[in-house]
């Protein structure tokens, strides 16, 4: 599993020129799944993601986690975070978990997320989308 996150200011995602997820301060988070994936490794990285301390205490320090500001979480699944470019100038895509797979734990993450009681939106999986955001800081991590 691969995760992008991204400490922003408000982010959406829109599909067919639908805006179908917002969200003010708080991550945006680009989820891979890979073919060795299993629910352990989702639970375990979810747990992270709303303890990852990325948010500005009274001091300016970076001290805080999306759950210690009441920050909101935007996930979207992107099986292209797991490509392959160790040879030619195509991306190749084997490491990605298959899509019933995918979307399973997708969904398992999700949920995973939700039992902080901060609101999480998504996207839609296997969409087209655009993904717009104001990241703030830059902050950028990437769990693997």
């Amino acid at each position: 599993m691969k995760l992008v996150i991204q400490r922003v200011g408000e982010a959406s995602v829109e599909v067919e020129e639908k805006t179908i997820a917002k969200i003010g301060n708080g991550m945006l988070v680009l989820v891979g799944i890979s073919k060795d994936d299993d629910e352990d490794i989702v639970k375990k990285l979810a747990q992270k993601v709303i303890k990852l301390r990325i948010f500005p205490d009274d001091h300016r320090d970076i001290n805080r986690s999306v759950e210690d500001v009441g920050g909101e979480i935007l996930a979207v699944s992107q099986f292209t975070l797991l490509a392959d470019t160790s040879a030619g100038n195509r991306p190749g895509f084997s490491y990605a978990a298959e899509q019933n797979k995918a979307q399973k734990l997708f969904n398992f993450f999700i949920g995973e997320l939700k039992t902080s009681g901060l609101k999480v939106e998504t996207g839609e999986f296997g969409a087209y989308m655009k993904v717009h955001l104001v990241n703030n800081g830059p902050v950028t991590i990437i769990y693997e």
